[in-house]
């Protein structure tokens, strides 16, 4: 019997055979659009070779020799061939017809055959064939004694053309190497735009020959020259991403008329470089010929650099007091009949397109920019939701409906530092009723990385491993959606990120190392395994006010957002009450009290640590979590507890619900559980 009627036979069809049920075998992310199973293996060997039939193809070549690096140092088979070889009987086999432009519309779909003998990758362009070998990649499985691609039939395809991620780079500067490890993080993850968000009030990160005050005095010396920028657009363009870039104006204006004042609304105002971070007043004047001389010079010099049609230009968050104060720009309002401030920015907004259109660009801006005058041939950038006031659906929804395309970060910003259950569950279409027309206006979704309090040490951290997710939710099936799954494989991806230069993993232990002064550490990641950082930029109100220059190496810098010791524990606790419901006291609490037992020794440990100013507001916590778990771990092994020890453990859970550190402890919920759940079992009078 030849290979191809025994692949036939020994198909698994999807059909029957959910994705739930494959992705316990496979570390798939995103998951693919369809995906088919059978019972053949393809060693991982010396004499593997990649060939590619078309050698036009820069983006591929580069890309075949990386996967056989990276395939090399995952699996450790020495490989003797490591460069693509013009074979036909090659191991890994790529056909594609055409070199992408990297368009909006650009063809990404592939599909892939392993069996026994060769995987082969097919598409109508070479990006489509990389997202082919980042699945391969990840296929990669390990047996007893060799590694292996396992055989399936793949075909697949993204669910929306715009799968992005905003780093701002503004409010913290990111080094080139910082944006090159993640543009390779997203392509890992079939992510194709970079948003670049490159000017704001605390600094304009770009060199410009032109207006060269930007970059001098208006960055503090930290800026991409623009063989940098275009360095790396090549570099992106090679992982089959497109770069946009974003100059905010407007408002977040800072920085421009730090180094061009005559251009602001306020006559005679002492502009600066802002070290805050927020919401602040200078904004460049619309009403002065002036302005949209220099924008129109400057889009000019920085749209060569970036080639990529569509331009950002933010418009976001402009409350208009320079405006209001304003009775030259008042009278301006009066005379051109514009009765709003939205007016005016519109009026504004208008001029910029017009610019933007001459040097062949599409406006894009965050959704304030989305007015009734507003052509609809801009691209609104959705960032507001039903949480900041609008109907359910935000304005993705409201824009696609009024003729707009839209691209959707409500839901995806992580530096918000929500859960990454949070931002899988959100979909950017959800249950909205819309006509085909009105979908199709929903390019896609963007994860946003707004930089105040992050640095090149964290930022990494703060992007990964959620945004692996997000970029799921943006190329698979609105059905894949399972969250057990997601997790699984999430976790596998996160390990894998790290291979690629990612440091979310490895920057945790450079934090705390610095804190305990290269003292032992063990019992600061009990603590961070267990602690989240402040949610939804509540770290930087009603406390330390932190500013661009503000240490960024305190415990809360090296906790993540989704505490991996605290969602063990909450499992551990239903685990254990659920069982005793159904069976009485038999249940066994074997994995709760494993955990209370290392919170109730790590404040003996905490201490050894030589006592210093960074450690000290995590004293406080690291005591009464020592004090909660060996009074709940006594009334577990004894089966009893006292009322003064109930009064005892409300006080000391009363103290751990406070913020400490700018963190909260993230075990209350199933802590509070537990207790309740003692005290009716276990107490005594």
């Amino acid at each position: 019997m030849n290979t191809r009627l025994i692949l036939f036979f020994s198909l698994i069809f999807v059909t029957g055979f959910s994705q739930n049920k494959l992705s316990e075998h496979y570390n798939l992310m995103p998951w693919p659009q369809k995906i088919e199973a059978n019972n053949l293996k393809l060693p991982i060997n010396e004499q593997l070779t990649i060939s590619i039939n078309v050698s036009s193809s820069e983006r591929i070549q580069k890309a075949g020799t990386i996967f056989l690096r990276r395939l090399s140092g995952r699996t450790g088979v020495f490989i003797n061939e490591g460069f693509p070889v013009k074979d036909s009987s090659s191991t890994i086999q790529i056909h594609f017809d055409t070199v992408s432009s990297l368009g909006v519309n650009s063809d990404e779909s592939y599909a892939l055959e392993v069996n026994a003998t060769n995987a082969i990758i097919r598409s109508a362009t070479d990006v489509g064939a990389l997202r082919g070998l980042e699945t391969l990649l990840q296929l990669t499985t390990q047996g007893v004694s060799d590694y292996y691609f396992p055989g399936v039939s793949i075909s697949d395809a993204p669910r929306f053309v715009w799968r992005g991620l905003m780093i701002d780079t503004a409010r913290h500067f990111q080094p080139v190497a910082v944006i090159k490890r993640n543009l390779e993080a997203m392509a890992s993850l079939k992510m194709n735009v970079f948003h670049w968000h490159l000017s704001d009030d605390q600094g304009f990160r770009i060199e410009s020959k032109v207006f060269p005050k930007l970059h001098l005095e208006a960055s503090d010396g930290l800026y991409y020259t623009q063989n940098q920028i275009k360095d790396i657009v090549s570099y992106a363009s090679n992982l089959g991403i497109r770069v946009i870039p974003e100059i905010d104006v407007p408002g977040h204006a800072s920085a421009i008329l730090t180094a061009y004042p005559e251009l602001g609304s306020k006559d005679g105002y002492n502009y600066a470089i802002e070290r805050f971070s927020g919401v602040f007043n200078p904004t460049l004047d619309p009403t002065n010929d002036s302005t949209y001389q220099f924008l129109d010079v400057l889009f000019t010099e920085l749209a060569a650099l970036f080639p990529d049609p569509y331009f950002h230009i933010g418009g976001d968050e402009n409350e208009g007091k320079h405006w209001d104060e304003s009775d030259r720009i008042q009278a301006f309002k009066d005379k051109n009949n514009l009765k709003t401030n939205h007016d005016l920015q519109t009026y504004f907004n208008i001029k910029l397109e017009r610019i933007l259109n001459r040097l062949g660009k599409k406006l894009m801006g965050w959704d304030e920019i989305m007015t009734p005058n507003m052509p609809s041939t801009a691209v609104i950038h959705a960032w507001r939701g039903e949480n900041e006031g609008m109907k359910k659906g935000g304005a993705a929804i409201t824009a696609a409906k009024k003729g707009f395309q839209t691209v959707l970060s409500n839901g995806y910003y992580i530096d918000r530092m929500l859960s990454v259950e949070h931002h899988y569950s959100i979909d950017p279409v959800g249950d909205a009723q819309l006509t085909h027309l009105e979908r199709a206006r929903i390019l896609g979704g963007e994860a946003t990385m707004w930089s105040e309090l992050v640095t090149p040490l964290t930022i990494d951290s703060r992007i990964w491993p959620r945004t692996a997710a997000i970029a799921e939710r943006f190329w698979s099936s609105k059905k894949v959606n399972a969250i057990d799954h997601m997790k699984r494989r999430l976790k596998v991806v996160s390990q894998q990120l790290e291979e690629l230069g990612i440091t979310h993993l490895s920057s945790r232990a450079v934090i705390l190392r610095n804190l305990s002064n290269n003292h032992s550490i063990e019992p600061l990641e009990v603590l961070a395994s267990i602690c989240e950082p402040l949610k939804i930029y509540s770290r930087n109100a009603g406390g330390t006010e932190y500013k661009t220059f503000s240490p960024f190496t305190l415990f809360a810098d090296a906790c993540t957002a989704d505490a991996e010791a605290a969602a063990a524990f909450k499992i551990e606790v239903a685990l254990f009450i659920d069982a005793t419901n159904d069976i009485g006291n038999q249940a066994d609490s074997k994995g709760v009290r494993s955990y209370l037992r290392k919170w109730s020794e790590n404040h003996t440990k905490f201490v050894t640590i030589p006592s210093n100013p960074k450690l000290k507001p995590l004293e406080v916590l690291s005591k009464n979590l020592s004090e909660v778990s060996k009074i709940l771990l006594t009334a577990l092994v004894n089966k009893k507890i006292t009322q003064s020890e109930c009064d005892a453990l409300k006080r000391n859970v009363l103290i751990l619900s406070n913020p400490h550190a700018d963190v909260e402890l993230a075990i209350l919920t199933p802590l509070n559980k537990l207790i309740k759940y003692i005290k009716f079992q276990y107490l005594i009078n």
